[in-house]
């Protein structure tokens, strides 16, 4: 067997490295992976209904049922603090009005 020589086109056309005969299962810690990734595992209850309902999304969608869960849960998280936020800006605006109507009414009032 040839030298292939070491280049990004022998690369790209997969040339180099994808012959099993040179790969090597890695052993590490899932708790370095996890950390690395700012994991934190968790276990909860679901109603079996809603888990198989889930599974059969997950399917349809060509994923794992957990890593749909993950999204699932990412969208919801990212759409609440957005409604959060934009409640807290609009309250923070009615009171900024306020304090302005009330620092004009004042005014008027000292003339």
């Amino acid at each position: 067997m040839s030298k292939i020589e070491g280049n990004q086109e022998a690369w790209e056309k997969g040339l180099l490295g994808q012959d099993e005969a040179f790969a090597e299962a890695v052993k590490i810690d899932d708790s370095i992976i996890d950390d690395s990734l700012g994991l934190q595992m968790i276990s909860i209850r679901l109603q079996k209904s809603l888990l198989e309902e889930l599974k059969m999304i997950a399917d349809i969608h060509g994923l794992g049922y957990q890593p749909l869960i993950k999204q699932v849960l990412r969208r919801f998280a990212d759409c609440e603090m957005k409604q959060l936020l934009r409640q807290i800006a609009s309250e923070q605006r009615k009171e900024q009005k306020d304090n302005n109507d009330m620092d004009n009414f004042q005014a008027k009032e000292a003339c």
